[in-house]
């Protein structure tokens, strides 16, 4: 059975309804969610970088998972909404608090930049506007090179008829760029009724353009290969620490002479 996930549940101050979102979440079979705090620099003097709330303060026990035995994993997301450079701060200590990183560019350069440089997880794709330039396929492949996911959110096409033909514009234009590689379908929900279960999600990427195995992918491995990238950015390419071992003496033969596997070698 696929681990099905959902990396974007946007988080809110009411706990009550937060805890909805992921009593519903777990209800519909998805094995992860990520609480997405969103943050917007532009237009503040002194932005402040939101700090994410303990999972222990939002839920006493987390909900059990239907169709499995183990409760649902919460993970702590930030995307940054950036429409200029220095909104991105490569060295801030404030990351390290989130599981998960994503941005969201506003303009083909900061998207040129998020592909190429940025150290991230995840691309959101705006799909409440029109598209405000196009996708190439140049700085898209090399985001997928570089283990860095894009994301179409679905929430913003069941609260509006204009969104829904935004967001299907918009996903099927970066589907085409990137050959179906590396996409990943989220809810982008604010409250309970805007989650969908993980198979109509997968139906619903069919009309973004993705095949029967991408569609399965973007709310599954795709999401696990995002969450994995995400833990090698935090622990320096994978490095975590090496420990030197003691190692054990070489058996000697009988009479104390050199092993006898290093006699036979000679």
């Amino acid at each position: 059975m696929a681990a099905f996930m959902d990396l974007n549940v946007i988080f809110c101050e009411d706990k009550q309804t937060l805890r909805a979102l992921v009593e519903k979440a777990a209800h519909l079979g998805f094995s992860t969610v990520a609480i997405n705090y969103v943050f917007e620099p532009a237009g503040k003097k002194k932005p402040e970088i939101p700090s994410p709330k303990l999972i222990s303060e939002l839920f006493d026990e987390l909900p059990i998972v239907q169709g499995r035995s183990r409760p649902i994993r919460v993970l702590n997301r930030l995307t940054i909404v950036m429409t200029d450079h220095s909104h991105y701060r490569p060295n801030a200590t404030e990351y390290k608090q989130f599981d998960l990183l994503a941005v969201q560019p506003s303009t083909e350069k900061l998207f040129h930049a998020a592909c190429m440089t940025f150290d991230i997880d995840i691309i959101c794709i705006c799909v409440t506007e029109k598209r405000p330039f196009l996708f190439k396929r140049s700085p898209v492949f090399g985001a997928i090179e570089r283990g860095v996911f894009f994301e179409v959110s679905y929430s913003a096409a069941i609260r509006d008829a204009t969104m829904r033909r935004y967001t299907i514009a918009n996903a099927v234009s970066l589907v085409e760029c990137c050959k179906g590689k590396n996409v990943i379908v989220s809810s982008a929900a604010e409250r309970p009724l805007e989650l969908r279960g993980p198979y109509d999600i997968a139906n619903l990427s069919l009309l973004f353009g993705l095949s029967d195995s991408d569609s399965r992918a973007s709310v599954s491995s795709c999401c696990r290969l995002a969450v994995l990238h995400a833990e090698t950015r935090k622990t320096a390419s994978g490095v975590i620490y090496t420990i030197k071992t003691q190692q054990e003496p070489l058996p000697t033969s009988e009479d104390g002479d050199a092993p006898a596997a290093k006699r036979a070698k000679c």
